[in-house]
């Protein structure tokens, strides 16, 4: 069987990075395609398994190189990207690919593979909600705080261009949602 592309996308804070863990663990032949990021590493993260960590200047020079399946800056000098090569990785070993990625390119994606892609957009329940979620995190500042809010505004507008829409005010609920389609769409 021909290996598929599982896109998720959401506002930071939304639960995707949970949602996708949890399918990571599931029996779906899903592999974790890791993301390439020009922002600071965190301290609890790992180069390599959270993200390709790059400087700007590696990233701009890989743009430059056409590496990257999508990239965006998503803030000043604050790039991600998917590498084309983490694809032909984890296509190699026969398994399908899993983003967790932002909305803009959870649809460049989506766009690139057309029917080998299913993108699901993964809905806070409210705004209130998502801002509490950040909140609760306390690696945001004030006004990374309100940046990433109004980000998140915007974001929800393109809910509509995702396959499938799924609304985390229940975790478990929102995972086995996601199985289901994911279980679906890989049967097609």
């Amino acid at each position: 069987m021909e290996s598929k592309l599982i896109i998720f996308s959401a506002p930071s804070g939304a639960g995707k990075t949970t949602i996708v863990k949890e399918l990571l663990n599931s029996e779906l032949n899903l592999e974790f395609s890791i993301s390439a990021s020009s922002r600071p590493k965190r301290p609890n993260e790992i180069d390599g398994k959270d993200y390709y960590f790059l400087s700007v200047d590696e990233f701009k020079n890989k743009i430059a190189n056409n590496d990257f399946l999508e990239w965006e800056e998503v803030y000043k000098d604050n790039y991600y990207g998917t590498l084309k090569s983490e694809v032909e990785r984890i296509w190699a070993t026969g398994n399908n690919v899993i983003f967790d990625v932002d909305v803009i390119g959870g649809l460049n994606i989506k766009k690139y593979f057309k029917k080998k892609a299913l993108s699901v957009f993964v809905m806070p329940p409210s705004l209130k909600h998502l801002e509490e979620r950040l909140k609760k995190r306390s690696t945001e500042s004030e006004e990374s705080l309100k940046k990433r809010l109004d980000k998140a505004k915007h974001e929800l507008t393109y809910a509509k261009q995702f396959d499938r829409i799924i609304v985390n005010d229940d975790l478990e609920t929102a995972i086995n949602a996601a199985k289901n389609i994911i279980k679906y769409f890989l049967k097609k």
